[in-house]
């Protein structure tokens, strides 16, 4: 489609407006994008599919946004000028909330997407205070105002409430249905500011996105802050300390659409035939070779992966498979870092960071569909600060890699606070779970009648089935965001398996000394289960150091040894049982036990039962 922007002025910065749609999971901002697409002529009714914008089959079968996807409309207003949006889905989920920082930098304003029928959500206003920070015009939009269930003035108090906006002029909408568009599009064109900057100034241009792409190799999403972006331009990375030669330069439509030029104001993408994405940081800035800016934008904060876990493949010959399959999902997605790891039990495979569950379970899934991959995940764990005494400070991402003890002042541990949203009914229930885990309250409000409460928690409690014992208590009622605040010192301990007394590193965790107990008598009895039966005794302990504090025992395969003895003295029975017995001691002392690799899955799978 030809842009009807070509007759426009570009030095024209009134005409542009940048916006996110930001809301909790699942209120709707991927279908308002849809409709939005479709009100602009983007795409033909033809061309149209459900989230046009989750391009991923993951993203579509699960109903989540997982990148922040762009796309440039056109739009003419009431007024009879021709408006260029450039629109930014967001993801809803807490994982990836860096996504959603991101695509807030640049943009100047935020369509608020509230469900009519399940009002304001804990993520809603994690989103909300982002985009507050970022000083944006904030537009509230009421969506799903067709369902039977639909309160839009319980709402509209609820959001002035709890956010504190005004939600007096709040868009009434449906996504769905396609009622409100146009009234959401006028929203955007007249509270919306248009942006800032100057054509003429020496080139600045922030990097908020970079995929790769087989044919086009890596493709970085720019947002121009200062002056003008041009095919045959030489540019070079501030922060990466890099030069490059622009050899394409457009936006998204949501098709690939070529232009001449990007100028201070927009948003869109160019290609330079760079080959690796860690070329490309996302936050750094773009400017010209000669004649460039002399200091680079205030970036992005670093992502930190927050919860590690081992990946090792169930045949070992899959090895180098699992290595290239790695790279290549690392190359879109800059917040999943990797190394390499051993393990006597499982053999070579990657010690991995991910952003948060969600972000380790789309990883794994996309490991085993996109490539074909069958793998053991080890038990998700944190990173601990181990202050040492000989004064130095070591982090600790494999619970097998612990020093000794004795060499440990103290280990701190990350802490979280966490906005749990519920209908009352459910709190007895939630705020027992949250002491479970070692939770301290911080504050318990009613918000439009349901309940708002602040706990601390630290974060491997969390990491293990949190989100799924919240939601299963609250019948998926209750929402829960959280952010890091910082590490403290806890009473933490190493816990160690050994099966046949060797140590099985693959199940090695750190646990509190609190729960050590309880969650030891727990593998050990899953493990009773799983384990085969073998022709000796099989002990199977849960160790804190050299104190076992649960066991099991799985009982030896006895195979009759005197049913050729008819007649005769008991004595030659007893003989018969000795040699039994020595033989099942010294098969004992030399016997190896054979763990199946589908115990190890079962064993380690996610979710903690206990």
């Amino acid at each position: 489609m030809k842009s009807l922007l070509s007759a426009l002025p570009m030095t024209d910065l009134s005409h542009i407006r940048n916006f996110s749609i930001i809301a909790h999971i699942d209120h709707g901002k991927s279908t308002l994008a849809d409709r939005l697409i479709q009100r602009t002529g983007g795409l033909t009714d033809r061309e149209m599919s459900a989230q046009v914008l989750d391009n991923m089959d993951i993203e579509k079968e699960r109903g989540i946004t997982i990148k922040a996807q762009t796309v440039r409309l056109d739009y003419v207003a009431k007024n009879g000028q021709t408006y260029e949006l450039n629109l930014m889905d967001t993801p809803g989920h807490v994982d990836f909330a860096y996504e959603v920082s991101r695509s807030l930098a640049a943009c100047e304003g935020a369509l608020l997407v509230v469900d009519a029928a399940q009002g304001v959500e804990a993520q809603t206003l994690a989103n909300v205070y982002q985009s507050i920070e970022h000083d944006h015009e904030i537009v509230p939009v009421l969506n799903k105002i067709d369902l039977p269930a639909a309160e839009p003035e319980k709402v509209r108090a609820e959001i002035e409430e709890v956010i504190g906006l005004d939600a007096s002029e709040a868009v009434l909408a449906s996504a769905k249905s396609g009622i409100g568009i146009d009234d959401i599009l006028e929203a955007i064109v007249t509270k919306i500011p248009p942006p800032k900057g100057d054509r003429n100034a020496p080139l600045e241009a922030m990097l908020v996105d970079s995929w790769y792409d087989p044919y086009l190799g890596v493709v970085i999403l720019v947002r121009v802050i200062n002056g003008v972006i041009k095919k045959g331009q030489a540019i070079k990375f501030m922060i990466g300390g890099t030069e490059h030669l622009i050899d394409r330069v457009g936006c998204m439509r949501p098709k690939i659409e070529a232009l001449p030029e990007l100028a201070a104001g927009e948003i869109g993408f160019i290609t330079a035939q760079i080959k690796e994405i860690a070329q490309t940081r996302v936050g750094d800035t773009i400017t010209t070779v000669k004649n460039g800016a002399t200091k680079p934008l205030p970036g992005f904060k670093e992502v930190q992966p927050v919860v590690f876990c081992g990946l090792f493949p169930v045949d070992a010959n899959d090895f180098e498979k699992l290595r290239e399959s790695i790279s290549k999902l690392r190359l879109n997605d800059a917040s999943f870092s990797f190394e390499m790891e051993t393990s006597a039990a499982l053999g070579f495979g990657f010690r991995c960071g991910f952003l948060g569950l969600l972000h380790l379970e789309i990883i794994q899934e996309r490991l085993s569909r996109e490539y074909d991959l069958d793998l053991i995940t080890t038990a998700p764990s944190v990173v601990y600060e181990m202050q040492m005494k000989d004064g130095t400070v070591k982090h600790l991402h494999n619970p097998a890699d612990m020093p000794d003890p004795n060499h440990i002042e103290m280990i701190e541990e990350p802490w979280i606070e966490a906005v749990i949203y519920c209908p009352d009914e459910y709190l007895g229930s939630i705020l027992k779970l949250c002491q479970d885990r070692r939770g301290i309250q911080k504050n318990l409000t009613y918000v439009g009648g349901r309940a708002q409460v602040t706990y601390e928690l630290p974060l491997n409690e969390v990491v293990f089935d949190f989100y799924d014992r919240l939601k299963s208590i609250s019948r998926g009622y209750a929402s829960f965001d959280y952010h890091q605040i910082g590490t403290r010192e806890g009473d933490l301990v190493k816990m160690s398996i050994l099966v046949n007394n060797e140590p099985v590193d693959a199940l090695s965790m750190i646990v509190h000394r609190s729960a050590a107990e309880a969650r030891g008598r727990h593998m050990c009895e899953r493990l009773k289960d799983l384990i085969p039966r073998h022709l000796f005794k099989i002990p199977i302990q849960a160790a804190i150091g050299g104190k076992v504090i649960a066991r099991e025992t799985i009982a030896a395969m006895r195979k009759d040894v005197t049913a050729k003895c008819y007649g005769g003295d008991i004595t030659r029975k007893k003989k018969l049982l000795e040699k039994q017995k020595e033989g099942k001691k010294r098969m004992r002392e030399y016997g190896s036990v054979q763990i199946p690799q589908e115990a190890f899955i079962a064993a380690l799978r996610m979710g903690d039962e206990s």
